[in-house]
Order: C-alpha cells, then structure tokens, then sequence
C-alpha cells in the first residue's frame, strides 16, 4: 500500500463526505502523516498495523509532552483515515475501533443569569445606530443558542416570521432549523428597515446582521459587543458570544428540558457534547445549596 498516495484522497473524504472545513481537514491530514512517519519508521504498513502498534504511538506523543486534548485530537484525525480505508476496501478491520481518547478534565463554563443577560441589555443606549441591531443579536444568540459562527451567517432568506424558525448551517456545514423568540423576531423585524438604509455589499445581501458599512460582521465584532456590554453592566465573569450559547443551554434544563431536546437544538452530534450541562447544572445546584441552607452556612 502506497498510504501517502492515499493522503489526497483521505482529504477529499473528509471535505466532501464529511463536511470538515479546510483548517480541520489540514489538521487531520497532518495528524495523519506524522502517524505514517511512525509507522515507517517501524517498518509497519499503515494497512497492517495493529491495534497495539497504534497504542504505542499515541504514547510517544505523550511521552513527548503533547497534551491530552491534543492527543485527543490526533486520534480523532487517525480513527477517520482508519475508517477511510475501511470504506476504500484497503482494510477489513478498523484496528481504531477500540482506541479511548485520553481522559480531559471537564470545563464548566461560564453562566449568565436572566438578570445578568438583563443587564447587559439594559447597557444599550438608545441614541445610537447599532444599538437596535446588538439588542437583537443578543436576542437572538440567548434565545436560540447560537454560535457565534452561525449567527454572523443566518440569512433573510431561511428566517420565517410566520413559523418562527431561522434554519443555521452548524459545524462540518450541517443545517439544522432553530426556534426564534418572539421577541428576537420583532427586534428584527424593526431592525430591517435600519438595515435598509445601508449601502449593502453584493456578497451581503441575505444576511441578517450587517455592520456599519454593509458588510457581514466578524466573529470578533460580535465578541467585542458581548463584552464591553458586559463589562458596562458590571459583570465580572468572563463573557462572550459562547457564554450566551451555555446560558441558553443551562436555563432549558434548569427548566426541565431533556437532554436530547437540548442537544438538538445545539447541534451536537454527541449526545456526550451535551452531558456537560448535567454537571454544570449540579455545580449550581451545590453551590445555592451551600449559600441557602443553614447547616451548610455553618
């Protein structure tokens, strides 16, 4: 087997049949090659390589210093070149079946209360040009979880008043329909002949949110809103687009959401993705526990 020949091919698999985006299916391709350098190097061809033989190398990694998430990431890009070459036909068995990625120390994130994302909101001023447009940017990225990726993309054209639904192209360019407040609605709605008045690029003209000259916002624009208003409001948790993404999350199962509902709405492939909000919500629920009752005030 001529594996690096196989290396062109692997990329048009993850791009096309997958989805991934140019950066992520560069980094599994070079996850990928540093795998065949290893194997090369121990006179093993990649198609007959064994499940051992894949351990060791992901203990040299560790070995070398390269961390847990990394590590993580690297068998990730590996377990699809494996399973690439299972659908070629070049392999009959995925020696990655059995392969665990390494333990990651769970991070809770940051999260908003009501009142927080109240605040914040409230830290708008009137007077000026943006401020209907970020009133409903907030809106919309709480009320329907968005990422920040997916927001600076939604367009006119896949928002529906009547349904109340705005249909969002996620992560490897999966579309998934979303729920739209009534209230992120009606902000947008009056947002729309502001947006109107601009001088709006020819590359813009279904997208919702536009910034001063016509264009489509940055990633960065958006984080940069989130935070000064934040910062406005006085809070001191380290706030962004994503933090009102977890907020939303949080809240529905706060309020009795399931899991599967919530994972849906988020666009997670993994149910697991979405488990993390079980352990945030019990953090939260210790910790009111231990502010409220008073044994534990003791």
């Amino acid at each position: 087997m001529e594996s690096k020949t196989f290396l062109q091919d692997f990329e048009a698999y993850l791009s096309l049949e997958r989805g991934m985006s140019g950066n992520t299916c560069e980094a599994y391709v070079s996850d990928v090659c540093h795998l065949l350098e290893y194997l090369e190097e121990e006179n093993l061809n990649p198609a007959e390589a064994k499940e051992k033989d894949l351990h060791s190398f992901l203990s040299t990694l560790r070995d070398m210093g390269i961390g847990p998430r990394s590590q993580a990431r690297i068998l990730s890009g590996i377990k699809s070149y494996y399973k690439f070459l299972k659908l070629s036909g070049i392999i009959d068995t995925n020696p990655t079946d059995l392969l665990e990625a390494p333990r990651l120390g769970r991070h809770l994130p940051e999260v908003l209360s009501t009142a927080e994302i109240d605040m914040m909101i409230n830290q708008i001023p009137d007077d000026k040009e943006e401020s209907l447009r970020n009133h409903a940017i907030i809106e919309t990225l709480y009320g329907s979880g968005l990422r920040v990726s997916e927001l600076i993309d939604a367009r006119l054209s896949r928002l529906s008043f009547d349904d109340g639904c705005l249909i969002v192209e996620g992560k490897g360019s999966k579309q998934r329909i979303v729920p739209v407040s009534p209230v992120s609605l009606d902000l947008i709605k009056e947002y729309l002949p502001q947006r109107a008045h601009l001088n709006i690029k020819s590359d813009a003209q279904d997208i919702i949110f536009l910034n001063r000259r016509g264009g489509k916002m940055s990633r960065v624009m958006v984080f940069y809103i989130i935070r000064d208003l934040a910062a406005a409001a006085g809070i001191l948790k380290t706030v962004s687009p994503h933090t009102l993404r977890h907020s939303f999350a949080t809240h529905l199962l706060e309020g009795g959401a399931s899991l599967r509902v919530i994972q849906e709405l988020l666009g997670h492939e993994s149910l697991e993705t979405t488990e993390i909000y079980v352990h945030l919500d019990r953090s939260r629920l210790r910790k009111e526990l231990l502010t409220h009752h008073p044994h534990y005030r003791k």
